[in-house]
């Protein structure tokens, strides 16, 4: 009995697809009327390469790890180049399989190969590979099949591909000087802590010196620091799981990037990033003849925030209710309240002031402080959670490209406004955070010398 594969809408409009057994194409299609889904697609699904009887399937040398986005945007930047020469699509896999080094690429572009001798179209093979070839790729592949435009397609999504990897690098780029200067300024104050810090408390000791408050606590921090020093690199460890483990649950992860999206300076980073990321997925699929329905779908998909997907469904719906782009992009683009973001918002101004409360003779005052601290991350929040996650000039821009006609090249050009703006605002904070981390580390330094030299100054001044 053959195997039929299928796309179709369920009641609410959601796209499902999957597979299903009939003798003709005919009973597949009551069968899955019957399910209650309207059929958009069905073929017979084919059978693997690698499963035609007498013939064997290439030996796949082992693979770690995905196929990597850089490998990616060379693979479809040479692909394009071959297509546009003319040569046949299986013949250019084979050379570009031949130039590969052995590792995940490889092996789906001979699993690619093998469909494509196998009967099966360029889109369908990649399909099979979705650890290498994403939904948005794929599709943009079928879209050029169905235009017969396949090498300019394949320019489209190399020059998308190699813009998205430029961002990404400018952005990680820019973090890794702040991070090395925060550890090694975090490595050197736990060495003071731990090794100069106590040399001063045991003479202190010695002279019987009553300390000043600044003093004690700064002891008080040393012999923590000293003693229980496992808990330095554990405290962040156990921040990141309880995250990791929070955003496994739908709200928690809604919660989660609400609360990201409202950082000052990083927040309005995070969300010019996203913009620019997703207006440029919608705007290549727009552009390469993708439905507008499918192209929202991909680019929710790719946006990589639950606040974004949201706002993208929402419009999807809308959209399929008659309505354009536009409306439905300013009415849900607020985020609004949500109870996980206001627990973060309270633990972010709260969690500084929490460690205050184990030092001997502190906890009132640090609960104290610690709530008062946390109380006024809630007030912040609920101050910002209605701000717009996208502003009136997407929208507006949005709007124009929809009576002109001209929706993808609108938003492509929200796309390179909010790139060049997510380079600008991170060469600033690069500039910005240098005298910051300075400040912060003469700060911590001058709270030191301070606190250690105070009682030596009573000490000096009463022998003297």
């Amino acid at each position: 009995m053959p195997t039929y594969q299928f796309e179709a809408m369920d009641a609410t409009g959601q796209e499902i697809r999957d597979v299903i057994e009939a003798a003709t194409e005919e009973e597949a299609q009551t069968t899955i009327r019957q399910m209650g889904y309207f059929v958009t697609k069905i073929s017979v699904k084919k059978a693997a390469a690698g499963s035609e009887p007498g013939k064997i399937r290439k030996k796949r040398p082992f693979a770690l790890g995905g196929g990597g986005t850089k490998l990616i945007c060379a693979f479809t930047r040479q692909l394009s180049i071959l297509q546009d020469a003319g040569l046949p699509i299986l013949r250019s896999l084979k050379i570009l399989e031949g130039n590969n080094k052995p590792g995940r690429l490889k092996n789906a572009l001979m699993d690619v190969a093998d469909e494509i001798e196998a009967g099966a179209t360029l889109s369908e093979a990649m399909s099979k590979c979705p650890k290498v070839f994403s939904r948005l790729y794929v599709n943009m592949i079928k879209a050029g099949e169905a235009g017969g435009a396949l090498e300019v397609i394949l320019q489209r999504l190399a020059d998308f591909l190699e813009r998205s990897e430029q961002l990404k690098r400018k952005v990680k780029g820019a973090m890794i000087y702040p991070t090395v200067v925060v550890m090694v300024a975090i490595g050197i104050l736990v060495f003071i802590m731990i090794k100069i810090v106590p040399v001063f408390a045991t003479m202190f000791e010695e002279f019987e010196l009553e300390l000043p408050t600044a003093t004690q606590i700064l002891i008080d921090v040393s012999y923590y620091a000293k003693n229980y020093w496992y808990v330095i690199p554990m405290v962040p460890l156990g921040i990141w799981l309880s995250i990791k483990l929070i955003r496994k649950f739908k709200a928690g992860r809604m919660g989660w990037d609400q609360f990201m999206l409202k950082i000052p300076i990083i927040g309005n980073l995070v969300e010019k990033n996203i913009l620019a990321r997703t207006t440029r997925t919608l705007g290549t699929l727009v552009s390469s003849g993708v439905p507008i329905l499918e192209a929202l779908t991909i680019t929710r998909e790719t946006a990589g925030n639950a606040m974004f997907e949201k706002m993208y469904g929402k419009v999807t719906e809308a959209i399929r209710e008659g309505e354009p782009i536009a409306v439905p992009l300013r009415e849900h683009s607020r985020p609004g309240f949500h109870p996980v973001t206001l627990f973060f918002w309270f633990f972010f101004g709260a969690g500084p002031f929490i460690p205050l409360a184990f030092l001997p003779n502190m906890l009132n005052k640090g609960l104290m402080a610690a709530g008062v601290a946390g109380a006024l991350g809630a007030l912040f929040y609920m101050l910002k959670m209605n701000d717009r996650v996208v502003d009136e000039l997407v929208v507006n821009m949005v709007d124009v490209g929809e009576e002109t006609g001209e929706l993808d090249t609108m938003l492509y050009k929200v796309a390179d406004t909010f790139d060049d703006e997510v380079k600008t605002m991170t060469d600033g904070l690069m500039a910005l955070l240098e005298p910051l981390l300075i400040i912060f580390l003469g700060f911590a330094v001058g709270f030191i010398v301070i606190s250690l030299f105070m009682p030596l100054v009573g000490l000096i001044s009463g022998l003297s």
